[in-house]
């Protein structure tokens, strides 16, 4: 391999709604000793800390609000500055739109850094729609099922713990995945257009097993690392 990098790398994943991106996400993170960050994790921890940051974000959520591009981002910022992100990141779930990219490349350039690569994790909406609308979970232990790739092997019981309570999200039912993926489409395509624009976009298959993606994944990213 190649000597550290100069700077730390910024590796952003998208893609839509059960493309498999917090899985991909959490291997990347433990092969190349980079931080997993969602907007939702650093939401959360920004406001447990009470960060600068973190309580404008509990004000505006507390009063019902959603919270803006602009605390979102100061809130990665002030994430970034924190000695485990010494060799990098990696962006799950943001940025979701243009507005909110350009406002990543300001923070990055800011800071001397920059986005390193945009990854598209491509997958077939109808594929998306059975794969999320299948499955369900036992609501006694958290073992997770899906109806064709992994019943229960006594229908209606759990596996693990015997418990016959099984439950399925409100938002797992097939048209509501399908009203999510049409959102999806219709937020990030400008977005990967915008990496594509840049340069730095790379599209992947994330059809396949999930071992076979994660291969293809990290060597594309060892490349863009010039590792």
């Amino acid at each position: 391999m190649d000597g550290p990098m100069t700077t730390p790398a910024t590796l952003i994943l998208l893609g839509p709604p059960g493309a498999g991106k917090g899985t991909q996400a959490r291997r990347l993170s433990a092969a190349f000793g980079l931080v997993q960050l969602s907007t939702g994790d650093l939401l959360r921890a920004a406001v447990a800390q009470q960060t600068e940051a973190g309580r404008a974000a509990e004000a505006v959520m507390t009063a019902g609000g959603l919270v803006g591009d602009e605390i979102v981002t100061a809130i990665l910022g002030e994430r970034l500055s924190a000695p485990d992100c010494a060799a990098g990141v990696i962006l799950d779930g943001f940025p979701r739109t243009t507005r909110q990219a350009e406002a990543l490349d300001a923070l990055l350039a800011a800071r001397g850094q920059a986005v390193t690569v945009a990854i598209s994790l491509e997958v077939q909406d109808q594929a998306m729609i059975a794969r999320i609308s299948g499955r369900y979970t036992c609501a006694a232990c958290g073992e997770g099922y899906h109806d064709t790739f992994k019943p229960t092997q006594t229908p209606g019981r759990c596996d693990a713990c015997g418990s016959d309570r099984m439950k399925r999200r409100a938002d797992d039912k097939a048209e509501t995945v399908r009203a999510r993926l049409l959102a999806y489409h219709a937020e990030t395509a400008p977005l990967t257009a915008y990496y594509e624009r840049l340069g730095l976009l790379r599209r992947l298959d994330a059809m396949g097993a999930i071992d076979a993606i994660a291969a293809d994944l990290s060597a594309l990213i060892a490349r863009a690392l010039k590792r």
